[in-house]
């Protein structure tokens, strides 16, 4: 008895793409690769926004919580001016009353601050992935609104095509490039298929002699697909091929108005919101200097304490609007950043495959 062995080498198929079916597969498939590498472009922009917001969001709650703690304490002492006054009867229980309420309203504000400074915190805790760094919780103790320095002007004349810099419209660009792209391998689907086979193989008697007296054989053919009896699949492939067309022109038309809108909110909001926090400041130095005026009054006995309240409440609610308004300004900077997908000085970044926005 003898053994035999028997070794084979075989080559996967080859189709020759004479219709170019294979070759609209590979750049649809390249437009998918672009398409979801722009789709990580734009969540890293989003996600950079988002963190420049949650910052700029927890320094205004800095702010606020320091101005609910100090109004308290202004209230406190007020309280107890009043309640002096009232012991000697020069007030009357009325005015001790009111200003027990003011004292209250503003713990409670106090306390809401509180609480919403922590659910911030958390919020961009949960962005970075990590606690705050000590450099950033120091910063936070001495960074105010008003002295970050504000976006640099924005050159007149900028151009439209400047959009294309924002990496969802260049996402929707390579979906439309690749729904193109299947229209191309779907309509190929009609056309025969030629693919080749080759097989090499060897057979010897014995394992030492293998490569030395084994036979070796060569078989290679050709074998034709035709489409003869699946023209009602191809034909539904074309027509759904067709309709992701229309539907990725439908999101690429989109992706660019929402650009344009989302641009010009930006560029409304920054003409309109540094007015509004100039104006904003002015109202709030003037009630600021009313106040003062009105306790001094209120001690001195020429107003009454319904002046001084009122000037207390108004006071406190322009404080709240005045850093309210100052971080709207500070985030439409940030908006405006991210319209333009990176700011207006962002090169262009081509795609190996050159299919990218001009």
């Amino acid at each position: 008895l003898g053994n035999t062995f028997i070794a084979g080498i075989t080559v996967p198929a080859w189709e020759l793409d004479f219709f170019g079916r294979i070759r609209s597969l590979k750049s649809a498939a390249l437009a998918q690769y672009f398409a979801t590498d722009e789709a990580r472009q734009a969540y890293e922009l989003a996600l950079v926004a988002s963190v420049a917001q949650g910052w700029l969001t927890l320094l205004a709650d800095e702010e606020l919580l320091e101005l609910s703690s100090r109004t308290l304490a202004t209230r406190q002492e007020s309280m107890r001016l009043t309640q002096l006054r009232f012991d000697t009867g020069i007030s009357s229980e009325l005015d001790l009353r009111q200003a027990q309420s003011l004292v209250e309203a503003a713990r409670v504000t106090t306390a809401q601050q509180k609480r919403q400074r922590a659910e911030h915190e958390n919020a961009l805790v949960l962005l970075l992935g990590q606690e705050l760094p000590a450099s950033a919780r120091s910063a936070l103790q001495t960074t105010r609104l008003a002295t970050i320095a504000p976006m640099a002007d924005i050159p007149a004349g900028l151009p439209s095509d400047l959009l294309t810099h924002r990496p969802d419209i260049r996402q929707a660009e390579q979906q439309l490039l690749s729904a193109n792209a299947n229209i191309g391998a779907a309509r190929a689907a009609f056309f025969p298929s030629i693919s080749l086979t080759g097989q090499y193989g060897s057979v010897s008697p014995e394992l030492s002699d293998l490569f030395k007296s084994g036979t070796w054989g060569f078989n290679a053919g050709a074998s034709i697909n035709l489409p003869i009896f699946t023209a009602g699949r191809n034909l539904a492939n074309l027509r759904v091929a067709k309709a992701d067309r229309e539907i990725a022109v439908a999101q690429y038309e989109k992706a660019i108005q929402v650009g344009f809108k989302e641009v010009s909110d930006a560029l409304a909001g920054r003409s309109t919101l540094g007015e509004q926090a100039q104006a904003q400041a002015a109202q709030t130095a003037a009630e600021r200097r009313r106040f003062e005026l009105a306790d001094l009054r209120y001690r001195n006995g020429v107003a009454s304490y319904l002046d001084l309240l009122d000037a207390q409440r108004s006071l406190f609610a322009l404080e709240q609007a005045d850093v309210q308004t100052r971080l709207l300004q500070q985030i439409n900077q940030i908006q405006l950043y991210k319209a333009l997908g990176g700011g207006w000085n962002t090169p262009s970044t081509a795609h190996p495959s050159g299919n990218h926005p001009p």
